[in-house]
């Protein structure tokens, strides 16, 4: 059906979600989500699983964000948005893929949560964020540095705790 909701995780940087303050809204961009090829792939998974494999995607991009954007506070960001499923475009059928295309911007109400790595985190991100792609290239050294970040929680806020989170 056309009017069903899809879960997406965003990856972001404080930086882009400070944003949200004026627009309103978060741009259309590359996001995870549970795919087909995601449940072909893991096909044991029950839907909690195979959603934190997804979330764990995006905030693996959100290294690769922060790695761009030297400017940002070294704290991943993940934003869990429920968007209508005509948005939600999935580009890639190889096995595995969480990786989905989202045409147009997601609205600050479609948003369910933030989820963002505690100040403490940042040296072990910010390192981690340098390693990212030698990591997925196969360097096991850059591998353990990475796997140092994912091992961190994120906290998570509400919607509604967006000044709280900027703080």
């Amino acid at each position: 059906m056309a009017n069903d909701l899809v879960r997406v995780y965003l990856p972001a940087t404080v930086k882009l979600v400070a944003a949200l303050r004026d627009a309103d809204e978060l741009p259309g961009a590359i996001a995870h989500a549970v795919t087909p090829a995601l449940r072909e792939w893991y096909a044991e998974g029950d839907e909690e699983e195979l959603e934190y494999v997804a979330f764990m995607r995006a905030a693996q991009d959100a290294l690769r964000l922060l790695r761009d954007d030297p400017s940002a506070p070294r704290r991943r960001v993940v934003v869990s948005a429920d968007v209508p499923a005509s948005q939600v475009v999935t580009e890639s059928r190889d096995l595995g893929t969480s990786s989905v295309r989202l045409n147009g911007a997601v609205r600050r109400a479609a948003i369910a949560a933030f989820h963002v790595d505690e100040p403490e985190a940042e040296p072990v991100v910010a390192e981690a964020a340098e390693v990212v792609e030698r990591a997925a290239g196969g360097d096991p050294d850059a591998q353990f540095t990475v796997d140092s970040a994912e091992d961190l929680d994120l906290l998570w806020y509400a919607p509604e705790e967006l000044d709280e989170l900027l703080r």
